[in-house]
């Protein structure tokens, strides 16, 4: 299994999520609103959040936890339709879970997604 956690721009994300409501198998989304800066120090930003003398854009934190075989589409789709060309479109991190329980059932590892 793995977790994707991808960082979008708030604009990008019904057509990101539109794309990830279509996929029949996605086990799960999670998404917040944050913000925060990358290497632009969110220069480029178009709405900025100030925090005392730091500068944020604001951001849209998404979470999912898929299948190992599902990991390439899913990574594709996100930055296929996150994808604007512009200074901070974001990042999509990737990591390993080492096992995941489904609470109501105790259903434990691909199972439980």
């Amino acid at each position: 299994m793995k977790e994707i956690k991808a960082i979008i721009q708030p604009h990008m994300k019904d057509e990101v999520f539109d794309a990830l409501a279509a996929c029949d198998d996605l086990p799960g989304v999670t998404a917040e609103t944050t913000s925060g800066w990358g290497r632009s120090k969110a220069a480029h930003t178009d709405h900025p959040v100030d925090s005392g003398p730091h500068r944020f854009a604001k951001k849209v934190k998404i979470e999912i936890v898929v299948r190992d075989d599902q990991l390439e589409h899913i990574v594709e789709l996100i930055r296929e339709h996150a994808h604007t060309g512009k200074p901070g479109d974001g990042k999509i991190f990737i990591y390993d879970v080492a096992d995941a329980v489904r609470i109501r059932t105790g259903e434990r590892g691909d199972e439980a997604i």
